[in-house]
């Protein structure tokens, strides 16, 4: 028996949805722990694309048990919509197969619109937010002003609790970023709405996990973003608003740490990242915008076209050290394809200092200068290859010189965007 962490190793858009919903056949219960609708994980099955943003990939596996916890932030219109996309596909999503953590936190009208305001005031100095309310709804959740999923099942107590957030939030939208006051009334009455419809889903998810973790059952614990979008340990000020690192699996599910087992971090082939902020390896030519298209480098929440860059081990050895790693799945491999050679960034040169480690002050790392190694790309087309002793010698080359300076096992090698595209060289389950 196992329990198994997924975590994305750069700035998000590494393809865990895809080795999630791959690990899922192995697993009883997918759990998302962290973020909110800013985070969307794209899979490809039989053909078929699912764009999933809140809901956990397994929803896509019969049988599986999919749980949304505590640290998740929740607009439940997104996933209401997400509920009856899935249903409309034919596929089943009900209690059964979907909980949702009643102390999970809502995500509000007012979140969404100061979220979009404060951008607008920052002009060219904006982070980069998805707009979609993420960080004002953690903000209050922090302030103690936050409205959680059971608040829902209450008129009274969420009537007060809505009066009482709109007093300083239209003050703020009217009179600071001279937007548009937002009614309360109706606000009132839509979320009644959406606490009628979800109520069925919710319920003490950490007692759910702890007992069935107790029985025997395999939890997948499920990351958004990724480790250096940490609010902790990632490239402030331009990061997301929650913990993306293996350790809050605990801490936004309520599973004790050592019920943790395995922390696999997924790896894009190359890197990507979204929106501002410091990225040494970017690459601003023909290169970058070759793995743009190829690799199909646009948001699958916001369509935003991603920034492409060299893979950088000095930001995967970091995410290694984090969330203590025990093996890494690589992902898109097959875009590097038909590039005749390949770089990896193996440390940065800042003035007359090389480091090793990512700095934290921000002004050091923009002045970072990558370091790099290079190596011999392949020709061969690698998605109908099944064996790792059958790929291209160079790309078995690459591979390699990855686990070499990551000091980690290769687990799992995506050679393509479907699930059966893969290369399994270890199964994390089986620790």
């Amino acid at each position: 028996m196992a329990n198994v962490v997924i975590v994305g190793t750069q700035w998000g858009d590494e393809g865990k949805g895809k080795i999630v919903d791959l690990l899922t056949d192995n697993a009883d219960y997918v759990i998302r722990f962290q973020g909110g609708n800013n985070a969307g994980h794209t899979l490809v099955v039989k053909g078929k694309k699912f764009i999933l943003h809140l809901i956990p990939s397994g929803i896509l596996h019969p049988g599986k048990i999919c749980a949304i916890g505590n640290g998740v932030v929740i607009d439940p219109a997104v996933l209401i919509q997400e509920i009856d996309r899935l249903i409309g596909h034919g596929l089943p999503v009900s209690p059964e197969n979907l909980i949702i953590s009643r102390y999970a936190h809502i995500i509000m009208p007012y979140h969404r619109a100061l979220d979009l305001a404060r951008e607008k005031k920052k002009g060219s100095s904006k982070i980069g937010t998805t707009g979609r309310g993420i960080g004002p709804c953690y903000e209050d959740k922090v302030a103690r002003n936050g409205i959680r999923m059971h608040d829902l099942f209450s008129e009274e107590t969420l009537a007060e609790k809505i009066e009482k957030n709109l007093e300083e939030k239209n003050f703020l939208l009217q009179h600071f970023f001279e937007e548009q006051p937002l009614d309360g009334k109706a606000i009132l009455d839509e979320y009644l709405a959406y606490g009628e419809r979800l109520a069925p889903f919710a319920e003490n998810v950490s007692e759910r996990l702890q007992s069935a973790d107790r029985l025997g059952s395999k939890l997948l614990f499920e990351g958004a973003q990724g480790t250096h979008l940490d609010i902790d340990h990632g490239t402030y000020p331009f990061v997301t608003s929650s913990n993306t690192v293996a350790g809050n699996a605990c801490c936004g599910s309520g599973v004790g740490p050592d019920r943790i087992h395995e922390v696999l971090g997924v790896v894009k082939a190359y890197t990507t990242r979204v929106g501002g902020g410091p990225f040494p390896s970017e690459l601003l030519d023909e290169t970058g915008q070759r793995l743009q298209q190829v690799g199909g480098e646009f948001g699958s929440t916001t369509g935003r076209p991603r920034r492409c860059g060299w893979l950088d081990m000095v930001v995967l050895k970091n995410a290694a050290k984090l969330n203590g790693l025990a093996g890494l799945a690589i992902t898109k491999l097959d875009v590097l394809t038909g590039l005749p050679t390949l770089k990896i960034a193996v440390g940065y040169q800042c003035g007359p200092q090389r480091l090793d480690t990512v700095p934290p002050e921000l002004s050091a790392l923009e002045a970072c200068v990558p370091i790099y190694e290079e190596l011999p790309g392949w020709e061969e087309d690698i998605r109908g290859i099944r064996r790792f002793p059958d790929l291209p010698e160079n790309t078995r080359r690459y591979l390699k010189r990855i686990e070499e300076l990551a000091r980690i096992p290769l687990h799992i090698v995506s050679v393509g965007p479907g699930r059966d595209e893969t290369i399994v060289l270890r199964d994390p389950f089986a620790a």
